[in-house]
C-alpha cells in the first residue's frame, strides 16, 4: 500500500512570489532573476536527484537553460498580480529504486504535460524523513502560455480547467499503479478521497523537506503541526474505532496478512506509541477474525465485517437455489430452440446443456464459458424461450462494453449493474417473480456488489442467472463471489470454443483457461506468431509494421491491438494512425481537446468511447468510425452500424480506437489481434489477450522486458486470482476463561475438586488428538469434495477451479501425512457422511476412517477384498443401468469401472492377488493377456451390448 500524494497550485506575483526563485529552489541551484536584479542561491539544499527542463515540439531550444526560460516566463507578464507558473507535485512510491522512481516522474510529465504543448521544469527529491525513511516525490513546474519557436503566445484557458485536474490525478495513480505491477512490487495506490474510499478518516498534508527541517530544528511549522494533528486524530479514530482500519483494507481484498495491517495503520497514525497501541487494539478487536495460514505460510485475517457479508451472500444463494419457481415448459423451450435452428443456430451439446440449466425451476444458475464458447448465442435461444414463457429478462454487466457486448450478442436489453442499483434505490425498475436478471462478466464482480444483487432478487422472488470464466480478469473489489458460487452450487460448463477458426488455436484458448500458459505460448510460437524485439520501441514499431500490413492484406477485417496500460495505447495509436495518414486513408486533421487532453480527429479514424451517456447510446469502450469532424462536433459509425453526432463541449470522452487496454477488451470479438506484452500482465489478463480473435493472434514482447522466453512465460503465467474468505480455515475464536474470584483474607483457602462434575465412560472410546494443521487439511479436503459431490450429484461435471481446489487440497494432506489424501478419499467413498462433516470442521471420525484406510492399504489381501467389492458393486449398478433403459447412468457407472481397471497398472501387488481371485470379478484370465486388458474388453463388450439393444 504506497502512498498517494498529487497537488496542484498556482505561482503568482500576487502572492510575492517569483518564478525564478521557485526554479533555483526546487532545482537546488543559482538563477539569476533579471526582474529583481538578484540572483537566488539554493545550492545547498540536499535531497534534488534529478532535475531536467522538458520542452514540447517547437520550443526554442535555449529554454533547457532553467534560467533563461524562468526569465522569458516572467518577461512574458506584465500584471503585478500575474500568475507565472503552474506546480504540481506528486509522491513517487518509496517502494522503488532510485531510478526507477525518475523514470516514472519522466514518463508521466511527458505524458500527460509535455505533450499537450506545455514547458516543464521537472525536479525529483528523494529527502529523508527523521524516521530514516525515505520520502521521494517531484516538483513540475508548467507553463501557463502556449509555445511557438518564437516564444510564448496567449495562455491556455483550457489548462485550468477542474476535469484536467481531476484526469491528472486519476492518470498518476495508474501509472503508479502499472509501473509496480511491472515490478512486481506489491503495493498500490488510491488516488480516491478517503471520503470516497469508504474510510473515516482526514486526509494528511503532504510534508515538504523545509517543514522537516524547521521541526529538527526546533523551529514551529504551522503545516507540520497541521500534519501531526491530522495523523494523532486520525490515530484516535482508529483506537476509538479500529473497525475503520479493518474495513479500509477489506475494500478490495477480502483477506489480508500483519504486513498489510501495519502499513496501513502506520500510514493514519502519529508516532511509535500510538502505532503500537493502534495494532493492539486491531489485533485485539472482535472485529479481526484469523484464518488460516496461506500459501506462503503467513497468517491471514478479514474483518467480520467481510466475513459476515460473505455469509450473507451464502445464505441468499442457498435460499435461491432451493426455490423452483420459474421454469420453463418444454414446448417453450422447444419452440425457442426450433426459431433458432431455423436461423441456422444449432446449439452443441454443450450449449443445449447450459440452455436447459438456465431455463430449469432454480431460483439460481451458473454457466461457466471459455472465452469464445458461444455463451451469449446460447443465452439469446434462451430469452426466446423466457420471453415465450411470460418472464421479463434483463442483461446486467459492470462495465458498460461489457453489458453492450451481452446486448449485442443475446439481444437481452442491458445494462451496468451500477445503474441498475442505483435505480433500485429510487424503488425504479424493481425486479418481480416474473423476473430473470442475467449478469454477465460475473467473475469481475465483487463479494459486497454480488451480496446487494443477490438480496434484491431474493427479495423480489426474481432469478439470477450469472455468466461468466472465474479465470479471466478478476474483480477490481474484494473477493472472488462468482467462483464460490459456482463452486458451491454447482455450474455448467461450456468448454468447446467456436470463436477460433483453426483447431490448433481452439486448444490454445482452452490451454489458457486452465492455467497452462506455457503450453498456449509454445503453439503460438511454432505456428510464427510469437515476436520478440531487442527493445521496447522496437517491439512497438514491429508490431505497427505487422498490423499495416495486415490492414493491407486483410481490408475487411475487423481487428484491434491490445496491451496492458494506457500509456502504450497512447503510443500505439500514435503510429497506427500516422500508417493511415501516410496511406491517405483519413480526411483533413482536426485538432481538439478532449477528456485525455490535445488529440487530432478526421474522417476514416477509428474510435473509442470513454464514458457511458444513455442520451447518445454509447458505453465506455464503445468503438466506431469517425464520418465527420470539426472544432465544435463529430458524428461517429459505430461498429454496430449506428450514427451517433454530438457536441465536443458536451461530450469530450473520446480517444483513438486502434488500440485499446486489455481490461477494455474482455467480451469483444474480433478477426484479427495483436499484442504487445509488458511485465504487468498475468495469465487472466494473457488469457484474455489471446483469446479475442476468430482468425488471428500476434503476441509481441522485448528482451528489454523479458530477457529469457522463460520469463516472458513466467510472467504471463502468474496467479493473480482474487481470495475468499471460505477459501481458509478459520482459527477457532477462544474463549476467555473468567479470572477466579480473590480469596478473602482470613478465610481458609477450599480447594476444589479438579474430578468435581466429570463423567467418565466405563470403556471410553479412543479419542484422537491431531495437530491443528492436519485438521485444517482435512476440513480442506471435505470441503473440496463435497463441492464436487454436488455437482455430481446434479449430474454435472466439476469445474476447473473445483477439481484444481481439491488437487491443493489433497497435497495440503498428503504434505502433513503420507499417502493421507489416497487413504481420505478412501474412507470418504466408503462412508460419504464423513464428507460433511470434514467440511464442517469436525474431522476426528474422518481421521480415524483415514487411518483404518491406511491399514488396509497397506495389507494386500484387505486392498483386494476392497477392489472386488466396489468392481462387483459398480458392475451390478451398470448392468442395473442398462436394463433400465437409463444410458447416462450406465455411461457413469462404465467410467467408473474403466478408473477401476486402470488403478492398479503400476500396483502389481495388488494386481497379482486380484488375478488370482479373477473369478469373482465375474471372468476367467485369458493366456498371454493382463487383467487391466481383460477388465477393459469386458467393458467394451458390455458397452456393445447395450448399444445393440
Amino acid at each position: 500500500m504506497a502512498i498517494y500524494h498529487f497537488s496542484a497550485k498556482v505561482i503568482s506575483r500576487a502572492a510575492g512570489s517569483s518564478a525564478v526563485a521557485a526554479a533555483a529552489y526546487r532545482s537546488a541551484s543559482r538563477l539569476h532573476d533579471a526582474r529583481l536584479e538578484r540572483s537566488h542561491d539554493f545550492t545547498n539544499k540536499a535531497g534534488v536527484v534529478h532535475s531536467e527542463v522538458l520542452l514540447p515540439e517547437h520550443a526554442p531550444d535555449e529554454w533547457h537553460d532553467r534560467e533563461r526560460l524562468w526569465n522569458d516566463v516572467e518577461a512574458a507578464e506584465k500584471r503585478k498580480d500575474a500568475q507565472l507558473s503552474r506546480e504540481v507535485e506528486f509522491a513517487i512510491p518509496r517502494e522503488m529504486k532510485q531510478a526507477d522512481g525518475i523514470e516514472l516522474a519522466r514518463d508521466f510529465v511527458q505524458r500527460e504535460f509535455v505533450d499537450r504543448g506545455m514547458v516543464a521544469d521537472l525536479n525529483v527529491h528523494w529527502d529523508m524523513g527523521t524516521d530514516g525513511m525515505a520520502k521521494p516525490h517531484a516538483h513540475v513546474m508548467l507553463s501557463l502560455r502556449e509555445v511557438s519557436e518564437e516564444g510564448f503566445g496567449a495562455k491556455v484557458r483550457d489548462w485550468n480547467r477542474t476535469e484536467l485536474l481531476t484526469h491528472w490525478r486519476g492518470a498518476w495513480a495508474e501509472h503508479v499503479n502499472t509501473r509496480l505491477a511491472e515490478l512486481d512490487i506489491d503495493a498500490r495506490v488510491d488516488h480516491r478521497s478517503l471520503e470516497a474510499q469508504g474510510i473515516e478518516l482526514e486526509p494528511q498534508n503532504k510534508i515538504g523537506p523545509a517543514a522537516s527541517r524547521m521541526f529538527e530544528q526546533g523551529l514551529e511549522s504551522e503545516r507540520l503541526d497541521e500534519h501531526h494533528a491530522i495523523a494523532r486524530a486520525n490515530g484516535e479514530k482508529l483506537l476509538a474505532a479500529p473497525h475503520i482500519a479493518l474495513d479500509a483494507i477489506t475494500h478490495q481484498q477480502s483477506t489480508f496478512t500483519n504486513r498489510d495491517l501495519a502499513m496501513f495503520v502506520h500510514r493514519h497514525s502519529e508516532g511509535k506509541d500510538q502505532f503500537d497501541q493502534i495494532m493492539a487494539v486491531v489485533r485485539a478487536s472482535p472485529e479481526l477474525v484469523k484464518l488460516g495460514k496461506d500459501g506462503r505460510g503467513e497468517d491471514r485475517f478479514t474483518s467480520r465485517a467481510m466475513l459476515e457479508t460473505e455469509q450473507r451472500l451464502e445464505r441468499q444463494t442457498v435460499r435461491l437455489d432451493a426455490e423452483r419457481h420459474h421454469s420453463v415448459p418444454d414446448r417453450h423451450r422447444d419452440r425457442a430452440l426450433t426459431r433458432a435452428e431455423a436461423r441456422g443456430m444449432v446449439l452443441s451439446p454443450e450449449q443445449r446443456g447450459a440452455f436447459e440449466h438456465v431455463t430449469d425451476a432454480r431460483g439460481i444458475s451458473s454457466v461457466i464459458g471459455y472465452a469464445g464458447t458461444g455463451k451469449s448465442a446460447m443465452l439469446g435461444v434462451a430469452r426466446e424461450a423466457w420471453h415465450s414463457a411470460g418472464y421479463s429478462v434483463h442483461g446486467a454487466a459492470l462495465s458498460g462494453i461489457a453489458a453492450e457486448n451481452l446486448e449485442q450478442g443475446s439481444g437481452i436489453a442491458s445494462r451496468t449493474l451500477a445503474s441498475l442499483e442505483h435505480q433500485w434505490g429510487k424503488e425504479r425498475e424493481l425486479l418481480t417473480s416474473k423476473s430473470v436478471l442475467v449478469i454477465d462478466e460475473a467473475g469481475m464482480i465483487g463479494t459486497r456488489q454480488m451480496e446487494r444483487v443477490m438480496r434484491e432478487a431474493e427479495k423480489r422472488g426474481a432469478k439470477i442467472v450469472l455468466v461468466g470464466d472465474p479465470e479471466q480478469l478478476q474483480a477490481i473489489e474484494a473477493g472472488a463471489s462468482f467462483r464460490s458460487i459456482a463452486e458451491r452450487h454447482g455450474a455448467v460448463e461450456i468448454t468447446a470454443i467456436r470463436r477460433q477458426s483453426e483447431e490448433w488455436q481452439r486448444e490454445a484458448t482452452r490451454q489458457l483457461a486452465t492455467g497452462r500458459t506455457g503450453e498456449a505460448l509454445a503453439a503460438y510460437e511454432d505456428a510464427g506468431h510469437v515476436h520478440a524485439a531487442e527493445t521496447r520501441e522496437d517491439a512497438r514499431a514491429n508490431l505497427i509494421d505487422r498490423w499495416d500490413a495486415d490492414r493491407q492484406a486483410h481490408p475487411d477485417a475487423s481487428r484491434i491491438i491490445l496491451t496492458h496500460t494506457n500509456d502504450e495505447v497512447r503510443e500505439l495509436n500514435e503510429a497506427a494512425r500516422n500508417r493511415l495518414r501516410v496511406a491517405q486513408m483519413l480526411g483533413q486533421d482536426v485538432g481538439l481537446t478532449v477528456e485525455r487532453g490535445e488529440r487530432t480527429f478526421a474522417s476514416g479514424d477509428r474510435v473509442m468511447f470513454l464514458k457511458n451517456e444513455r442520451s447518445l447510446g454509447v458505453k465506455n469502450g464503445t468503438l466506431g468510425t469517425v464520418e465527420y469532424a470539426s472544432a465544435a462536433d463529430m458524428r461517429v459509425r459505430t461498429d454496430d452500424g449506428r450514427s451517433v453526432a454530438f457536441d465536443i463541449k458536451d461530450y469530450a470522452h473520446v480517444d483513438h480506437g486502434y488500440a485499446a487496454t486489455i481490461h477494455k477488451s474482455q467480451g469483444m470479438t474480433v478477426d484479427r489481434v495483436h499484442v504487445l506484452a509488458t511485465p504487468g500482465l498475468d495469465r487472466h489478463a494473457s488469457y484474455v489477450a489471446l483469446s479475442r480473435h476468430r482468425t488471428q493472434v500476434d503476441l509481441h514482447y522485448s528482451k528489454d522486458d523479458f530477457a529469457e522466453r522463460s520469463r516472458l512465460v513466467r510472467a504471463l503465467s502468474r496467479e493473480r486470482g482474487k481470495d475468499m474468505v471460505s477459501d481458509y480455515t478459520r482459527v477457532p475464536e477462544q474463549v476467555p476463561k473468567p479470572e477466579p474470584a480473590p480469596t478473602p483474607k482470613n478465610e481458609p483457602e477450599v480447594r476444589r475438586n479438579p474430578f468435581a462434575g466429570m463423567r467418565f465412560k466405563v470403556q471410553p472410546e479412543p479419542a484422537i488428538q491431531q495437530a491443528q494443521p492436519l485438521d485444517a487439511a482435512v476440513a480442506r479436503y471435505g470441503r473440496a469434495l463435497r463441492d464436487i459431490d454436488r455437482m455430481q450429484r446434479q449430474r454435472l461435471n466439476p469445474i476447473i477451479s473445483q477439481v484444481h481446489a481439491l488437487d491443493r487440497a489433497a497435497k495440503s494432506l498428503d504434505a502433513q501425512r503420507p499417502h493421507a489424501a489416497e487413504d481420505m478419499y478412501a474412507a470418504m467413498n466408503k462412508d460419504p457422511s464423513l464428507i460433511d462433516e470434514a467440511a464442517q470442521g469436525k474431522s476426528a471420525r474422518a481421521i480415524q476412517a483415514m487411518r483404518l484406510e491406511s491399514e488396509i492399504r497397506v495389507a494386500g489381501d484387505e486392498r483386494a477384498d476392497r477392489f472386488i467389492e466396489e468392481w462387483q458393486t459398480r458392475t451390478r449398478q451398470f448392468l442395473r443401468m442398462q436394463k433400465m433403459g437409463d444410458p447416462l447412468g450406465a455411461e457413469r457407472a462404465a467410467e467408473r469401472i474403466d478408473y477401476l481397471s486402470k488403478s492398479f497398472h503400476r500396483d502389481p501387488e495388488l494386481e497379482s492377488r486380484l488375478h488370482r481371485r479373477s473369478y469373482e470379478l465375474g471372468f476367467k484370465p485369458r493366456e498371454g493377456s493382463t487383467l487391466s486388458r481383460d477388465m477393459q474388453d469386458w467393458i467394451s463388450r458390455s458397452r456393445s451390448r447395450g448399444l445393440e439393444r
